[in-house]
């Protein structure tokens, strides 16, 4: 046994720091978006990159939607478009 094991034989293992799934970064994406309606083709050039596919772009969208944070708008008819509710947070949270 060297030295190096003998001093980490008391210690834990160290803690692995959770990424924030793709829906709160997408939030924090929103928040700094200078526009008050984003389409699905900005979040696609400009926002956070999925980790999987265009569905899960798609789900993190209605996430933010069941909390509050986009507002699905009608008036476009060739894609997706949402209304940002921006609020006064300094750390947004999804949940909140």
């Amino acid at each position: 046994m060297d030295i190096f094991e003998r001093l980490n034989r008391g210690k834990p293992p160290p803690e692995e720091k959770a990424k924030p799934d793709h829906a709160q970064r997408m939030l924090d994406f929103l928040q700094r978006w200078p526009k008050p309606i984003v389409s699905a083709r900005d979040i696609q050039n400009y926002g956070p990159r999925p980790k999987q596919s265009r569905e899960d772009v798609l789900k993190s969208v209605e996430i933010l939607i069941r909390h509050g944070w986009l507002i699905p708008n009608n008036e476009r008819r060739n894609g997706y478009q949402w209304q940002i509710i921006k609020k006064p947070i300094v750390h947004p949270r999804v949940d909140s």
